[in-house]
């Protein structure tokens, strides 16, 4: 049986005085890939696929408030815009001119809006599960506002949070908030996000992400913001689709991304992880420019 692949632990310490952590597979390997994980995961959700994918050097990126890297200072929130600054500075950081990128869910939504605002940056764009963005509706501005700032004014920053008494409990409150999530995979997920605390385990991403976000981005400049990107794309769909979008809205964005190749492989939202193989199959020759 063949050893594993290298991988290292990788730290970036931002110029605003923020701490991102990464795990790097393959480094050297010819094909650069910066991966980026999805809400509430971590960089754990890419070593099975990583696996598959020998001649990809891939930093998988754990975003702000995610994983073990830092969180946002007191007073400040998360929004989607917040986190491509951070992406081009840790790319900077890599010495990478241009790369390929690779996201999941949230970080298939920020590589989009990134790859429509700099293009010069990447060369080839993976959306695993992912169309852009949660948009908004004209009609929904004003709840979605009120929601937002109530859940701001609720919050209080240093409650004490929930406590784990082993990690099988942790695995399990996480298998119920993702139901068709495999214990492998939970447990994945759950070893890197967890920071040890009198008493047991307790989730170590920032409460904050939880939050409402008290503004979205209409759908149509989701869809006009998908249209403005220009390099070779695939997006992954797992099927049965997740109802985070309406058939309506996803069939928009999907033709809103002229020239991509979009293919539905079955499985579970978490399909890299859990069907890595199959991804990987659709993965190779794509990176590879074929």
């Amino acid at each position: 049986m063949s050893r594993p692949e290298p991988v290292h632990e990788r730290r970036f310490d931002l110029s605003g005085g923020l701490r991102l952590a990464a795990r790097v597979h393959h480094a050297g390997a010819p094909h650069r890939v910066l991966a980026v994980h999805g809400w509430l995961d971590n960089a754990a959700s890419f070593d099975a696929l990583a696996a598959h994918l020998p001649d990809c050097e891939l930093v998988a990126l754990e975003l702000a408030g995610h994983g073990r890297s830092g969180h946002r200072p007191a007073g400040a929130w998360y929004h989607y815009v917040d986190y491509l600054d951070e992406l081009v500075e840790v790319l900077d950081r890599l010495g990478w001119q241009q790369s390929h990128w690779l996201g999941h869910s949230l970080g298939g939504a920020l590589l989009s809006l990134l790859a429509a605002a700099r293009p010069e940056r990447v060369g080839r764009l993976v959306l695993l599960e992912s169309g852009g963005p949660l948009g908004g509706h004209a009609g929904n501005a004003v709840t979605q506002l009120r929601r937002g700032l109530d859940d701001r004014a609720r919050y209080r920053p240093g409650r004490r949070p929930r406590v784990f008494a082993d990690i099988g409990q942790a695995v399990a409150a996480r298998r119920q908030a993702n139901p068709g999530l495999s214990e492998p995979a939970a447990t994945a997920l759950v070893e890197r996000g967890l920071a040890a605390v009198e008493g047991g385990w307790t989730w170590s991403s920032d409460p904050r992400l939880t939050l409402a976000s008290p503004f979205r981005v209409d759908e149509m400049q989701v869809r006009a913001l998908l249209a403005a990107i220009a390099c070779p794309t695939l997006v992954l769909l797992a099927d049965p689709p997740m109802p985070y979008l309406t058939p309506e809205d996803r069939a928009a964005r999907m033709a809103a991304l002229a020239g991509a190749r979009i293919q539905t492989l079955p499985g579970h939202h978490h399909l890299h992880m859990e069907t890595p193989a199959p991804v990987a199959e659709v993965l190779r020759p794509f990176l590879a420019g074929a």
